[in-house]
């Protein structure tokens, strides 16, 4: 393996994650690598939303992109490398973001063109293997144990999906390879941007053993923080520690999947059909609103919203949280259980706004959303004697065939009804496939 900063597999790297985000510290494999035991891909499109701006304007080539609201008020949503090195991280205001990199150039998110660049993407995948398990619009995983007799071996497999994704979209993806998922996303991390890293069965623990505890998947910067306090900065250090001491860093669930994590031991299999956690929405507005009026009348919109892609999934949710920022950026989250799982907007709003009133609004908000969680298969909850939301369920129909026929924008409720608030904030957790 070589890296461009001279590190080996057994390099720290940066100890608050899985990599440095701007393709500095990048470690990919020779094209004769051994991949000996081997069977997953991990494959991760290169600074995704910034690449399509590239691809449909030559001219961004090598200037530092940051996609997100064009106006300053907006969160970015990703960023080019070029960017990134500056310090811009997706997420970030976009404001602050060009406080980083005043030079960067601002590009307007364009969810349809991402979609139909993923299809095109997963089309590839899916043309060597039939195990495909998209995780997001820009990333998936593959098993190519059934594809080795037709394709090669899996370096070689993973060489041909580099190559074709590049040739018919004019897109770069880094791809990791390992014995297991956990140990082929890390690596497809390490190798970006443009990069193939393969670690065989017998070398997944000299690759952890020197990887920051941060880089473990599911350790996020509290867990990291947790473990950092009691001097366990790399997986070797993870390996010394008594299983004790890390239930008490991170509590039991956690202890067990970074020790099982940690060893290399990851069971799970490659899942074509992915059941979707959350279905959520939320907003940046334009200017900070304190109105009680306006932030429950946003949160009807973004709850009919989560309705209508639940119905149009086959799902019902059990718990409805809402997210809250502030204008300081201090941001809260609140949560409830449904007495029953529902897709009724009515009642996905109803319960966001009684979790509004638990949030105290010490200042203007910037940013409101609404998610829809705990799902499971619509109308696997039983039947009830009457269904008290029947005269809603009958709006909902009329509100989805009319979006359908006309488009979204075109029906809503007459008290969302005024002038368009958001700035090109991205919803949550898109998925290609899916009308966001």
């Amino acid at each position: 393996m070589s890296s461009d900063d001279g590190s080996g597999v057994g390099g720290t790297g940066e100890n608050r994650g899985m990599g440095r985000g701007d393709g500095t510290g990048r470690i990919v494999s020779p094209p004769d690598a051994d991949d000996t035991g081997t069977r997953i891909l991990h494959v991760d499109m290169d600074a995704f939303y910034a690449a399509v701006a590239v691809l449909d304007d030559p001219s961004l080539a090598g200037k530092p992109i940051i996609v997100g609201g064009v106006e300053r008020r907006g969160v970015v949503s990703s960023a080019s490398y070029e960017a990134r090195r500056f310090g811009v991280r997706s997420a970030m205001p976009v404001a602050r973001a060009l406080q980083l990199c005043p030079q960067a150039i601002v590009v307007p998110t364009r969810f349809e063109r991402y979609t139909e660049l993923s299809q095109r993407v997963m089309e590839v995948f899916r043309s060597i293997t039939p195990l495909v398990e998209p995780l997001s619009i820009d990333e998936a995983f593959l098993d190519v144990s059934g594809a080795r007799r037709l394709w090669g071996s899996p370096r070689e497999i993973a060489q041909l999906i580099r190559a074709r994704v590049l040739s018919e979209t004019g897109l770069t993806c880094s791809v990791g390879v390992a014995a297991t998922k956990h140990v082929a996303k890390m690596a497809s991390t390490i190798s970006k941007p443009d990069g193939l890293l393969v670690v065989a069965e017998d070398q997944t623990l000299r690759f952890l053993g020197g990887r920051p505890v941060g880089a473990l998947w599911g350790v996020g910067p509290k867990a990291a923080d947790a473990l950092l306090a009691r001097g366990i900065r790399t997986v070797a250090d993870v390996w010394d520690t008594p299983r004790p001491v890390l239930d008490r860093a991170l509590g039991p669930a956690m202890g067990e999947r970074v020790w099982h994590l940690s060893r290399g031991h990851d069971a799970r299999q490659v899942q074509t059909e992915r059941a979707e956690k959350s279905v959520s929405h939320e907003e940046t507005f334009s200017h900070d609103v304190a109105d009680l009026t306006v932030l429950r009348s946003e949160l009807r919109r973004l709850a009919d919203r989560v309705g209508a892609r639940l119905r149009a999934g086959g799902w019902e949710a059990g718990t409805v949280s809402i997210k809250v920022r502030l204008s300081d950026f201090s941001t809260y989250s609140r949560s409830q259980a449904l007495p029953l799982a529902t897709n009724v907007g009515q009642r996905i709003g109803s319960a966001a706004i009684e979790l509004l009133s638990t949030v105290e609004l010490s200042q203007p908000v910037r940013l409101i959303g609404v998610r829809a969680e705990k799902l499971r298969p619509d109308g696997t909850g039983g039947l009830t004697l009457w269904d008290d939301d029947e005269e809603w369920r009958r709006v909902d129909d009329a509100l989805d065939g009319a979006r359908a026929r006309f488009g979204r924008g075109a029906v809503t409720r007459a008290s969302v009804l005024g002038p368009r608030r958001d700035v090109g904030a991205m919803p949550t957790n898109p998925r290609p496939g899916h009308d966001h």
